[in-house]
């Protein structure tokens, strides 16, 4: 299996941004089977593999195909070839207005949108420009948000946990929405599928992971991210990888970020 190199991948990302919704898209120049480790993110990730040739590993099981992966994964690497693929990041309120609050880790997209997603799937596939397939899955998954929302309560907490760097304390979060700490977790799971504190430390393990991937050093990137010490972030990777901080350094689905996604 050969190392991974973007430089053979065209990345497309659509003209304008929608709120909640991010997109990029992916195509392979040279055919050739890869193995990428996927990186948690503080979004549920819809793959949409066009080409039939993506496959994914998680928790000691493969499939292959879209998937959706939900806010905690564990050990996930997609393997394969990426031929063309679409990705979307979808905020978590968002992703629990289009797909359900408790995706678990790695769920096939067909157990999700069943043959809605197919359909989807199909029509992506013989649709030719980019910007037409970014136009066509923003349609769509605006059309299955319905009437489901979060409490703005919920939502607050998430942007607040987002904007600390996951370092905000669930107590004082509770407090600025004027709820108890039970009942903002009790809503917060209900509604985003993950508690206040597993989302801190997912957000809090994201911000190590880009420092990680910008050439900052463990014991540095552990002091700037919140972690107790150098070991405390090995653990946290450890937890939400299945990897060292040094290979999440070097993951390449991680480095091509600010490519796919500018900020």
């Amino acid at each position: 299996m050969q190392a991974f190199d973007w430089t053979d991948v065209d990345v497309a990302v659509p003209s304008r941004r929608l709120p909640g919704i991010r997109m990029a898209g992916f195509r392979q120049r040279v055919p050739a089977a890869v193995d990428i480790t996927m990186v948690a993110h503080p979004a549920v990730t819809v793959l949409v593999d066009l080409s039939d040739g993506l496959g994914y590993r998680a928790f000691g099981r493969r499939r292959r195909g879209s998937v959706v992966v939900g806010l905690c994964p564990g050990e996930l690497r997609a393997d394969g070839r990426i031929g063309e693929c679409l990705q979307i990041r979808l905020e978590p309120a968002v992703a629990a207005a289009a797909l359900g609050p408790d995706l678990g880790e790695a769920v096939a997209l067909a157990d999700v949108w069943g043959r809605d997603g197919a359909r989807f799937e199909d029509r992506l596939r013989s649709t030719a420009s980019w910007e037409a397939r970014f136009a066509l899955a923003a349609e769509f998954v605006q059309r299955r948000l319905g009437s489901r929302f979060v409490d703005p309560e919920v939502a607050r907490t998430w942007r607040r946990t987002l904007t600390s760097h996951g370092r905000a304390r669930v107590e004082g979060l509770a407090s600025e929405v004027g709820w108890s700490r039970k009942r903002l977790w009790s809503r917060f799971r209900a509604q985003l599928g993950i508690t206040p504190k597993r989302a801190a430390r997912l957000v809090r393990f994201d911000h190590a992971a880009h420092l990680l991937a910008s050439g900052g050093a463990p014991a540095d990137v552990a002091a700037a991210s919140g972690y107790a010490d150098q070991s405390h972030l090995h653990h946290e990777v450890r937890a939400f990888t299945g990897l060292t901080p040094a290979a999440v350094a070097a993951a390449p689905w991680l480095s091509i970020d600010d490519v796919a996604w500018p900020g």
